[in-house]
């Protein structure tokens, strides 16, 4: 397959941002007290391991400037041609199909009632939500929060440390652990199998597609979280790195 490094580029971006553990769509708001632990003094930010400070910060400052004069006039003009029920059904679609991420990884932490429950919000949203463009599961009151895992909350769950704090190109906030778990969380979405890839000797426009979908769609969700922590904040750095670390600690935990 010969790729330009422009399509190469292209595509490691497209699959960074779709793969985030953060996403606001894949995964329930945060409780009060899990907002709470975020809107803690600075005190917190003390016991965060960023031994690559320099290094992140200068990624922070860079990602920074491309969510805002490449990612922001896109999601913009994305959310005025796109409206917002067509929006939320591609959300709740690709949500759908990250179904096997969040089941094997119930099953890799133990937790076989959630990952029964997940099999049965799949079955739920593929069948009565067609094809899972409607969250049909919101009707029914077990299968409404289902706490959303990943493989970075399976390592933490297994005690195995999240390590430095790691700011990727493109990405975000991040730590050595929860990028280690991209990697196992790529190959469980169905996006990248490649029998959904294949189609017709056009593989990597096909999986183009589908991610450019996938990405762009959950972007105005992605920068509404970003904003928020950024504000008011008297060094948006520390803001994003705090409200990260925390937030993923509370998920190991839930």
């Amino acid at each position: 397959m010969n790729i330009r490094p422009f399509q190469f580029f292209l595509w490691i971006s497209l699959t960074l941002l779709a793969a985030s553990p953060v996403r606001a769509q894949q995964n329930p708001p945060p409780d009060a007290a899990t907002k709470n632990a975020v809107d803690e003094d600075e005190y917190a930010v003390a016991k965060i391991y960023d031994p690559l400070e320099s290094f992140n910060r200068a990624m922070f400052k860079f990602n920074d400037g491309l969510y805002d004069y490449v990612f922001r006039p896109v999601s913009t003009g994305y959310v005025m041609v796109v409206p917002a029920p067509a929006r939320r059904g591609l959300g709740n679609f690709f949500s759908n199909l990250r179904f096997p991420i969040r089941f094997v990884n119930s099953l890799l932490q133990g937790k076989l009632k959630r990952a029964g429950l997940e099999t049965e919000k799949f079955v739920v949203n593929t069948l009565a939500g067609l094809g899972g463009f409607i969250r049909a599961s919101d009707g029914v009151p077990a299968l409404t929060d289902v706490p959303s895992e990943d493989l970075g909350q399976t390592l933490g769950v297994w005690g195995i440390h999240k390590g430095p704090y790691l700011v990727l190109p493109v990405f975000g906030p991040g730590s050595a652990r929860d990028t280690v778990g991209l990697v196992g969380d790529y190959f469980l979405n169905p996006l990248h199998w490649d029998q959904l890839r294949n189609v017709d000797g056009h593989r990597w426009w096909w999986d183009t597609a589908l991610q450019a979908t996938d990405s762009i769609n959950s972007l105005p969700g992605l920068l509404k979280l970003y904003d928020d922590e950024k504000k008011a904040a008297l060094d948006p750095y520390v803001s994003v790195r705090s409200a990260y670390i925390q937030y993923r600690d509370a998920a190991v935990q839930q």
